[in-house]
């Protein structure tokens, strides 16, 4: 382990910022691939979690293995780490106070595991997230799943918000929309196939084009391309058709004279 992560958990299990320190059995830094590409900022710990200081294996966390395998992803590629460290009693929601007094440490696994994609779960992790990297979010909770399955760019860190795992035994109603979103790890974890070949890889490296469709599609979620769906399909499109299916007259004019 990454010699700044080992001192980062002894900051954490002696952590006292706050309340949660009455009540935890074990503060719960964060644990995995630390060369993973997508990291995964649950709320906080569980019942279990808390007791045996490991991530997700309650019941959300069986239901978190269940949509990874569904998905193809091993956790064996992730990273895993919460908002909180400390359980939350009663399974309560998080304070604001309990947020601020944590959110440092967050940053510091943020920046010391160098992630490509932050998967932020659920309400709480997602607006989180999202101002850290100042990308919006909406306050109000019922809003929060607009949000959901869509990769965000603020220039620097891509942030890809889903649903938490939690949510499905609450509602199993939630269960065919939440696969679908959790399939997008899969896609996540490799650039598109077509990517160097590509002619918007081109036209960003010339400067015509910006670099955020190259994040958000090309080496983000690239199953939304419309580029990339018609490759597949033999289907022939132009070069200045851009990856949500529109198409650019400027890179048009630009690919007729060049």
């Amino acid at each position: 382990m990454d010699s700044r992560l080992e001192r980062l958990r002894d900051q954490i299990t002696a952590c006292r910022r706050c309340d949660l320190a009455e009540t935890r059995t074990n503060a719960l830094p964060g644990a995995g691939n630390i060369h993973a590409r997508l990291m995964i900022v649950a709320q906080a710990p569980g019942d279990q979690e808390d007791r045996e200081g490991r991530h997700f294996i309650g019941p959300s966390g069986r239901v978190f293995d269940r949509l990874l395998d569904q998905a193809g992803v091993a956790r064996a590629e992730l990273f895993l780490t919460n908002l909180l460290k400390c359980r939350l009693p009663k399974n309560r929601r998080p304070k604001q106070r309990e947020i601020i007094a944590c959110l440092p440490f967050l940053e510091q696994e943020i920046d010391i595991v160098e992630a490509d994609i932050l998967v932020p779960l659920g309400f709480y992790a997602t607006r989180a997230v999202l101002d850290l990297n100042v990308l919006p979010f909406p306050q109000a909770k019922a809003e929060s799943p607009e949000s959901f399955g869509r990769v965000q760019w603020n220039g620097r860190k891509k942030v890809f918000p889903l649903p938490h795992p939690a949510a499905l035994l609450y509602n199993p109603a939630f269960e065919e929309a939440a696969q679908e979103q959790y399939a997008t790890l899969k896609t996540l974890t490799t650039p598109c196939k077509w990517y160097r070949l590509c002619p918007m890889r081109r036209f960003v490296e010339q400067g015509r084009l910006e670099q955020a469709w190259i994040e958000l599609y090309c080496t983000g979620d690239w199953s939304r391309c419309v580029r990339f769906h018609q490759e597949e399909q033999g289907i022939a499109h132009p070069d200045w058709m851009l990856p949500d299916g529109s198409l650019d007259a400027e890179l048009r004019e630009i690919s007729i004279a060049g």
